[in-house]
Order: C-alpha cells, then structure tokens, then sequence
C-alpha cells in the first residue's frame, strides 16, 4: 500500500498574517484546483494554515513575508505548511 504522498495537493504562497496558536494567513501563488467554489486562477485566495509537525518539532520560525510550501486539505479546509522556503 501505498502512503498517499503522491495524491496530496501541494501549493506555495506568501504569508501575510500571523495569528494566535501557530496559525497564518497565507496568500497562494499558485492555488490548487480541488473545488469549483475556489476563486479562479486570476483571484488570489487566502488560506488559513497551521504549522507541520516537523516544523514545529524543530521550532523552526515563519515569520510576515515568507514563502511557505503547504499541504492543502482535500475538503477546502486548513493548510499545512510543510516547509519554509525563504
């Protein structure tokens, strides 16, 4: 069986807000198409994420600015930022 890596839909963005409990407001750069109800790909969107587990683990810091890889949930809830990449 497989893990279910390679069916996860990853996106990147740029955080424009830090919020209480390790949540961010996150600005996609380039959205992923799971919902027809999510705004074209002309619109930005924002996205409510949370710090990976990892990243917490080894209190790594995102801070207002920074470009962020994250998992997006299937549903069209939160995001998971998997990896800080500036």
């Amino acid at each position: 069986m497989s893990d279910g890596e390679d069916t996860k839909a990853t996106a990147t963005g740029t955080v424009e807000e830090v919020l209480p409990n390790s949540l961010f407001r996150v600005r996609l750069s380039t959205p992923a198409r799971l919902s027809p109800d999510l705004p074209t790909e002309g619109e930005d969107e924002l996205v409510l994420a949370y710090l990976a587990g990892k990243m917490r683990l080894h209190r790594i810091r995102v801070l207002v600015g920074d470009q962020v890889e994250m998992v997006t949930d299937p549903y069209g809830g939160r995001a998971r930022i998997v990896r800080r990449l500036t």
